[in-house]
């Protein structure tokens, strides 16, 4: 027998991943200013296309709110105030972030939803928080190659795309300049790990 959705604990779990959720977009939108202010347009573009996946996660959870519409739901949590300027620091502080989601808070989440008997929701917790890690192992990419100073560096020759004009350009580095457009070199980024290349890690 399922619990009273109004008596519900998944009814306040599904505000407080809301809650979460929309913190998590203005925080990446936020890092994604951040980041063109330093000329990482790269992480710029990195932080403004997961944003708009929190984004629609939060459209998720707020539609299964729809049986207690014209009601306040009182929550409490702990949410993350990473205000940071250090590119380093903000990749750093989403990995952790998305990890908590994907490996603690939607499974446990998903599991309370389904001992109350709302498998829907439990369902939409399990998925989410599939898409969380990939948001962790994108994050956990990008805070590598910034860490190790290979953004824009690799120990071969590859193919580097400008993201501005679409300019490639081979060699272990992506270059200072484009050649083409003028852009500065935070415009640049692994052809594989460039929109709609078949084969990498499509995050822009």
């Amino acid at each position: 027998m399922s619990t009273n959705f109004m008596s519900s604990q998944t009814r306040v779990n599904l505000m407080k991943a809301f809650a979460g959720e929309s913190q998590a977009r203005n925080r990446y939108v936020f890092a994604a200013q951040t980041a063109l202010e330093q000329n990482l347009y790269v992480i710029n573009r990195l932080f403004k296309f997961t944003a708009d996946q929190e984004e629609q996660h939060g459209k998720v959870f707020f539609d299964l709110l729809q049986e207690a519409s014209g009601n306040n739901i009182e929550i409490t949590g702990g949410y993350p105030a990473d205000v940071y300027t250090d590119i380093q620091k903000l990749l750093d502080a989403s990995v952790r972030n998305e990890n908590e989601e994907f490996s603690d808070v939607y499974p446990n989440f998903a599991e309370i939803a389904r001992q109350e008997g709302f498998a829907k929701a439990a369902a939409k917790f399990n998925l989410i928080a599939q898409i969380e890690n990939i948001h962790r192992e994108r994050f956990e990419y990008y805070s590598k190659l910034f860490r190790e100073e290979k953004l824009f560096r690799s120990d071969k020759s590859e193919r580097w795309m400008c993201l501005n004009c679409g300019h490639v350009h081979e060699s272990s580095e992506a270059p200072l300049v484009c050649p083409v457009c003028g852009v500065k070199r935070g415009y640049f980024v692994r052809e594989a790990e460039a929109p709609f290349i078949s084969g990498g890690i499509v995050c822009l």
